[in-house]
């Protein structure tokens, strides 16, 4: 699956799992959860669950967002969510 059709059901997903958020205007992949789109860390564990229901199948989301934090990482880009989605869709 294309980044570009990627992008696109990303932004499906938050839009269903988040309606009161008004999206951004600009987002790409240097684009992060926390700190560009406001997310709360629940909130980022709620679209996982989205994400694997939009897709129908289960993600390995748990050890990807733990994979980030022993590496030391405070926040997710869109292009790293993309990535990860790319390799398991």
């Amino acid at each position: 699956m294309s980044p570009d059709q990627l992008y696109r059901d990303l932004s499906t997903v938050m839009a269903a799992a988040f309606p009161d958020r008004d999206p951004p205007e600009a987002v790409g992949p240097d684009t992060r959860v926390f700190a560009d789109l406001g997310m709360a860390s629940i909130e980022l564990v709620v679209l996982g669950e989205r994400l694997e229901q939009f897709y129908g199948r289960k993600l390995p989301f748990g050890p990807f967002l733990a994979g980030l934090r022993s590496r030391g990482a405070d926040d997710l880009s869109l292009g790293e969510l993309v990535a990860f989605l790319q390799q398991h869709v």
